[in-house]
Order: structure tokens, then sequence, then C-alpha cells
């Protein structure tokens, strides 16, 4: 199991199109996907799940990722927080 601790950084959070794009990148790997937020674990693959966690600018959340792809669900689910960021540049 990988974990990874981020934050976000993008203006609108993970909210409607930022969670749709990360369900869409998360769904491409067989790993199982969490993201922790407190006490709140929801599955890293459901729109509904993440919107209820209501990450926002600067929230940090905890990636929880178990599988055969593990390695490379991480790397892609990383890069997405970088190039949502660099889209509000």
């Amino acid at each position: 199991m990988l974990t990874r601790e981020l934050t976000i950084n993008n203006k609108s959070g993970l909210h409607a199109r930022p969670a749709s794009l990360w369900v869409q990148t998360a769904s491409q790997f067989r790993s199982k996907i969490k993201i922790k937020r407190g006490d709140a674990s929801v599955d890293g693959k459901s729109i509904l799940g993440i919107l209820s966690l209501g990450l926002s600018t600067q929230s940090m959340f905890e990636l929880l990722v178990e599988g055969e792809d593990e390695t490379e669900a991480v790397a892609a689910l990383e890069k997405l927080m970088l190039d949502l960021e660099n889209q509000d540049r």
C-alpha cells in the first residue's frame, strides 16, 4: 500500500469538474483508491464520496492506494493535482 499526503492548491478545490477528472483518472487503475480526510474515508473512484469530503483550496487529505498498479495510480493522481494547480496560473 502506498500513501501520500496531498494539499489542494487549485482555486476550486476538488469540486465538480476537478472531482470528475479525479474519478476519470482513478478509474483507469485496478488498484483500490481511498481518500481520507480526518476521520472520513471515501472511495477515490466515487464522485459522490469525493464531493462529500468538501475538499476546498488548501485542504489536505491522505491518498491511500493498494493494488498491482498502485505506483502508476499514485503518480497519475499526483500529476493530475499538479496539472489542476497549473491551470489556475
